[in-house]
């Protein structure tokens, strides 16, 4: 889907007076039959990967990779039966880098609707052939205030795209297959730390996900009450590690409801996206202690849990206590 939100300007594009969003939707479908769509664009996959100045592969390389996902797919399900996850992406990073996710969701019933964030990607490719770049990388004394501005920013982005999908004329043909009651957030570095700020921002979001993000959003005094879950890498986010990221700890004793704290042994920061399973399959090494095939594994096992528990109403042992199936996964209790 191509969004345009008239009602703010642009964060990042000086003198653009409108939000352009580009959203890719994942959903279950009434038949596999035909084309799998490519992960991204030609264009795309360029600037993500010269931007990284990550050689060795060919340029176009993400362009050539085909998902799970047939393109244009039917929908299947029932009016307002099927919860909806949105998913951000990490900064400079596409939507694409989360389709692992996507993709395991929408095979268990979820709408999953993974958005890029304009001007916050290395690259995002629109239909009229246009290719923004991260603007954002530009803005001067990228501090505390700049990493606040990013999580309002998406969580804006969050509620638009909310809107229109739950509104009286959605873009998406499928939209009415959407249970509005049943909404929640998650998302990977910057995206994951702007679920805090989403919540906050949007009620209709019932429940949020953090995976390895350092937050920038407060919590007010009073607290957060829905749902909310840490998943991250061990090497920064131990409590009281040394190096640790310490919003974790600041935000986790004003979150006042359900929530968990998850650490994955041998994760680096890409364990949460695909990108580490396509750093396995072109052999480029990127440091992390368990192969890209398995950090995906467990992602999409803890993920799932968590929305099958929070958006269905679904009790999973998974989440009340360390599991022999994954003993990379350390479940923390920080005073708070």
């Amino acid at each position: 889907m191509w969004l345009t939100d008239a009602s703010r300007p642009d964060p990042w594009a000086a003198g653009v007076d409108v939000r352009e969003l580009m959203v890719t939707l994942w959903y279950p479908a009434s038949s596999s039959d035909g084309a799998r769509t490519r992960y991204m664009t030609p264009a795309e996959s360029r600037l993500q990967l010269t931007s990284r100045e990550i050689g060795g592969v060919a340029p176009d390389m993400l362009s050539t990779v085909r998902t799970n996902a047939v393109s244009d797919a039917t929908p299947a399900g029932g009016e307002r039966f099927l919860p909806l996850v949105v998913l951000s992406p990490g900064f400079t990073n596409s939507r694409g880098t989360l389709t692992g996710l996507a993709e395991d969701l929408a095979s268990h019933g979820y709408v999953v609707a993974g958005v890029d964030h304009t001007y916050e990607s290395f690259g995002t490719a629109f239909p009229d052939g246009r290719v923004t770049t991260c603007l954002a990388r530009e803005a001067p004394r990228r501090g505390p205030r700049f990493w606040e501005k990013v999580a309002a920013g998406r969580a804006a982005d969050v509620s638009f795209v909310l809107g229109e999908l739950t509104g009286p004329r959605p873009p998406w043909p499928g939209a009415g297959l959407i249970d509005p009651s049943r909404m929640a957030m998650a998302g990977h570095s910057a995206g994951g730390a702007a679920a805090i700020a989403a919540l906050l921002a949007d009620s209709r979001i019932r429940a949020g996900i953090d995976m390895d993000g350092a937050t920038a959003a407060r919590i007010p005094d009073h607290g957060l009450a829905r749902p909310f879950m840490f998943l991250g890498k061990q090497a920064n986010y131990t409590p009281g590690g040394e190096g640790a990221v310490t919003t974790w700890e600041r935000d986790w004793k004003l979150l006042t409801g359900w929530k968990r704290w998850l650490l994955v042994a041998g994760a680096v920061h890409a364990s949460f996206t695909d990108l580490a399973l396509l750093a396995d399959h072109v052999g480029l090494d990127i440091g992390a202690g368990l192969p890209g095939a398995r950090s995906l594994d467990i992602s999409r096992a803890y993920v799932r849990a968590f929305f099958d528990q929070h958006l269905r109403g679904e009790p999973q042992a998974l989440m009340d206590h360390p599991s022999p199936r994954y003993p990379e996964v350390t479940f923390c209790s920080p005073t708070g």
